[in-house]
């Protein structure tokens, strides 16, 4: 335990309290790991209570944060969703630091913590204010769709934000909207041609990439399908062209979550960050066995139960936006939050069914 909270116990009355998460996590924590566990989440809940704060816990989060002390969970446009519409004074953003300046954006007159300034993102890093800005000076009329995966002075440069969910959406509602047959999609290479592979939209991408999804390839799936013959195999957007083409299913993490609950495949290999995993299991229960490979993002695992429990005592770490970058950067989000949901596919179209030519052109 932190020495600043040297004093929580694993008490009766702590264990009663937290019974309900211990039963939804078990297959997932030790009882030895539980025991350090629970007293935070109990005093991380009391005090959210006192300072009517509320916590945006990222699907990525560990199994004790997701389920423990998440007011609301699930993938980058729900936790948006949430924050445009949370009446809390504070929120508290378990995530990275790009998500922590989207709730920022879309709730200015709230107090937006992030629990470590260093949970960053390798994609979000990829980009600048500056380069977009010079990415319109070459194309000049053609819509900017920017994934939101990305800080507020990109977002501010941006015509429409779109997520993994729903960027074919937004995509094609961009081009219909400017009356164009070619949307900027950055800064996701990936996601940008998985986009591609499933509209007739012209895509001009950036060379971005989230360091979990990339480093997954074509023989981690045959690889899966050798030691596990049965096993579904789910993969999310921002991977490699080819690991789409070999998986069953491609989605967004919300996506993927409906896949496993609606389907219940007796085994499912998920091809994203490692926490994914655990957290759905929590909720599905037993009949569905989660296989690896994953990879794990090290900036979303700079979020702990400790350091949320530290940000909520002392109000540390607030997230702050230039009142300027902020009001352009909420058109852009306010846009994406506006459009209805998108649907969930049934299936990731491979573009050898669909027939289309998926180069896009790189910036």
């Amino acid at each position: 335990m932190a020495d600043g909270f040297a004093n929580l116990a694993f008490t009766p009355a702590v264990e009663a309290q937290t019974a309900d998460i211990w039963t939804r996590v078990q297959a997932q924590v030790s009882p030895l790991e539980w025991r350090v566990h629970a007293p935070l989440i109990a005093e991380i809940n009391r005090v959210k209570a006192e300072k009517n704060a509320v916590i945006l816990a990222h699907n990525y989060m560990t199994p004790e944060i997701f389920h423990g002390v998440g007011d609301y969970v699930g993938d980058s446009l729900g936790l948006a969703r949430e924050a445009a519409r949370s009446d809390a004074k504070i929120i508290v953003q378990a995530g990275v630091h790009f998500m922590a300046e989207t709730s920022k954006v879309l709730c200015p007159d709230k107090m937006v913590l992030i629990p470590d300034l260093r949970a960053g993102c390798s994609l979000a890093s990829s980009i600048t204010g500056a380069d977009v800005r010079l990415i319109k000076q070459r194309y000049p009329g053609v819509p900017v769709v920017t994934y939101v995966n990305t800080t507020a002075d990109v977002k501010a440069e941006t015509d429409i934000c779109c997520t993994s969910a729903n960027a074919v959406q937004v995509v094609e509602w961009a081009a219909r909207e400017w009356g164009v047959d070619r949307v900027i999609l950055i800064p996701d290479e990936y996601l940008a041609r998985n986009v591609a592979a499933q509209t007739d939209v012209k895509i001009i991408a950036w060379k971005g990439a989230c360091e979990v999804h990339e480093r997954f390839t074509p023989a981690d799936i045959a690889e899966m399908r050798i030691a596990y013959p049965g096993a579904e195999i789910l993969a999310h957007p921002e991977c490699p062209e080819g690991v789409l083409n070999a998986a069953d299913f491609a989605g967004s993490t919300a996506a993927m979550i409906d896949y496993v609950e609606k389907r219940r495949p007796r085994q499912v290999v998920l091809i994203t960050e490692c926490s994914m995993a655990s957290n759905i299991a929590g909720d599905v229960g037993p009949g569905v066995s989660f296989i690896g490979p994953c990879n794990m993002c090290p900036h979303m695992k700079r979020i702990t139960l400790t350091n949320i429990l530290d940000a909520l005592v002392k109000e540390q770490f607030e997230v702050t936006i230039d009142p300027v970058i902020a009001d352009r950067a909420r058109l852009a989000v306010q846009r994406m939050i506006d459009m209805p949901p998108p649907a969930v596919p049934a299936r990731y179209d491979l573009v050898r069914a669909r027939g289309h030519h998926v180069d896009v052109e790189l910036i």
